[in-house]
């Protein structure tokens, strides 16, 4: 079954579909949106394996309060938001998450790609990605949501339940972060830093 994951219409049939126990309309749904809840419980946990975990777990949440779900909004936001909720718990429990970034710090063996193999787009998304881990989750929170994921201003506000007018003035916050992080640690992005 195709889905666009952007029109509504064929959202609300699925999910409809879902909740009369069509299980490939569920599936459907949970390919369309898999990849980016992944990501961003990834970008939360450092630890694919439980960005993972944290992802199922979302989507079986997800599945559960499905009947609670107002289909007149996009379903994106509201799953990355159990997944935010899931992987805050997951890592004030554990405290997995600074042992994670500690490792991807000391870049194990066989987590990297050898230099010679990446092509400089990917060696400055590398790097990249590893200035936005030098900010604070709320900053590395809004900077993916709102540039690495996409979502407008308003689906955003959703995902970190707050109002439109926040999400602006800490995206604003953790650009200007992001920018003295990629100043001081990271000079070889700055040529290509165009905001």
């Amino acid at each position: 079954m195709h889905f666009d994951a952007e029109n509504p219409h064929e959202q609300v049939r699925l999910i409809q579909a879902a909740l009369q126990s069509d299980e490939t309309a569920w599936e459907a749904l949970v390919r369309a949106h898999q990849e980016p809840i992944f990501r961003f419980a990834y970008l939360l946990l450092g630890d694919s394996a439980e960005a993972q975990d944290v992802a199922q777990e979302a989507f079986i949440k997800a599945f559960k309060a499905l009947r609670r779900f107002d289909t007149s909004r996009p379903l994106r936001p509201w799953l990355l938001s159990i997944a935010a909720n899931l992987a805050r718990n997951r890592r004030r429990s554990a405290g997995r998450f600074l042992a994670a970034l500690r490792r991807f710090a000391a870049n194990e063996p066989g987590q990297t790609t050898s230099v010679e193999a990446l092509s400089l787009a990917q060696i400055q998304a590398q790097t990249l990605w590893l200035a936005v881990q030098k900010l604070d989750e709320p900053d590395r929170q809004v900077i993916y949501l709102r540039y690495f994921l996409e979502l407008p201003v308003e689906e955003t506000a959703q995902v970190i339940q707050a109002a439109e007018g926040t999400v602006k003035s800490r995206l604003h916050r953790a650009v200007q972060r992001l920018k003295a992080i990629i100043e001081r640690d990271f000079p070889g992005l700055r040529a290509g830093w165009n905001q």
